[in-house]
């Protein structure tokens, strides 16, 4: 898919010099999100700060798709049409999330919300000399914007796909950064590359894979989609882990791999005695699937009414050897749920 989008990133001119006035637009626009990212308040860490304004987010897209079903339409940076260009280039630096493969007119890989991007760049909470895995390689945007942070030795990423991986690589060469780009399993993490300080993942999960905390340091930090939320652990030991959700909504594509759960039963189908309105809710969307085949939808509501419409950083997750939770305020309170478990019979 995609093909013709992974040679040079700057038109050039019949004389075989780069198109000048191009290369500033792209930098203008770059520019321009930078400043619209940090006035968000999605940038409020210098650093990150820095590291968004080094790396050219165009780089890694030189094309994505746009439209749904039979209506896919590619956008391409080389396009010989100067207004088709102009849509790439507006496109590319929207904060938007851009669909980067497809497959059978399914999305596999994206190129995620550049203010998300931000917010979990810094909830990740890196520090100097930090060892950290990325799970979802991605176009390798992320990955660019941590080698910068914190040096490309210290950053691994892996993705299923090798396709995938290729042009993330290739895309990384482009600006210059040589991580460890690794074709597998992202649910088995990456042994070799261990132990990591942070693992931070870029596909939504419906349990966390025990092989992370097990790859890690006492003490460090996993943060991961999971529901339509980010939940955020520390691991103690390789059999323990524990951490709130942050506030903040988060949608990904789901984790691939033959170690990957599936997807919780009953997040799907009807949802008898739950008014529409409260089933688009972006807060009781969360603890439904949440609790989805332990909750029944009314009890899920119930619940969400009785606590106050409880936010999302109210909720938490508990990773052991012997299985996980999630839970709302407190891991040993009486609301927990096991997370994964297949519906009742009933």
């Amino acid at each position: 898919m995609g093909t013709g989008g992974t040679g040079a990133h700057t038109p050039r001119t019949s004389r075989g010099a780069p198109d000048e006035g191009t290369r500033d637009l792209r930098e203008a626009a770059h520019a321009g999100q930078v400043r619209e990212l940090t006035a968000a308040g999605a940038l409020a860490d210098p650093a990150w700060r820095a590291a968004f304004a080094a790396v050219p987010r165009h780089v890694f897209v030189p094309y994505f798709w746009t439209g749904r079903g039979a209506g896919h339409e590619r956008l391409w940076g080389e396009d010989p049409d100067p207004e088709q260009r102009a849509r790439w280039l507006r496109g590319v630096y929207t904060d938007v999330p851009l669909a980067t493969r497809l497959r059978d007119g399914e999305l596999v890989s994206s190129s995620s919300q550049p203010s998300l991007m931000a917010k979990m760049l810094e909830a990740l909470e890196v520090r100097d000399g930090d060892n950290v895995l990325e799970i979802g390689a991605g176009t390798g945007y992320n990955a660019a914007l941590l080698c910068h942070r914190l040096g490309e030795e210290l950053v691994t990423t892996v993705d299923l796909d090798d396709e995938i991986t290729e042009s993330a690589r290739a895309h990384l060469a482009l600006l210059g950064h040589h991580p460890t780009v690794v074709t597998g399993d992202g649910a088995r993490g990456c042994p070799s590359r261990g132990p990591f300080d942070r693992i931070l993942v870029t596909c939504t999960l419906p349990l966390i894979p025990h092989a992370w905390p097990a790859q890690c340091r006492p003490g460090a930090r996993i943060l991961a989609p999971l529901s339509t939320g980010l939940i955020a652990l520390t691991v103690r030991d390789a059999d323990f882990a524990e951490g709130h959700f942050l506030h903040t909504s988060a949608y990904f594509v789901p984790l691939r791999g033959a170690t990957a759960s599936p997807t919780p039963a009953g997040t799907t189908g009807p949802l008898h005695g739950v008014p529409y309105e409260l089933v688009q809710n972006e807060r009781f969307q969360f603890l439904l699937i949440l609790t989805a085949g332990v909750l029944h939808p009314r009890e899920a509501l119930d619940l969400w009414r009785r606590e106050g419409r409880p936010a999302r950083e109210r909720f938490g997750v508990t990773v052991t050897a012997q299985g996980q939770w999630s839970w709302l305020d407190d891991p040993q309170g009486p609301y927990v749920w096991p997370l994964g478990d297949p519906v009742r019979p009933g």
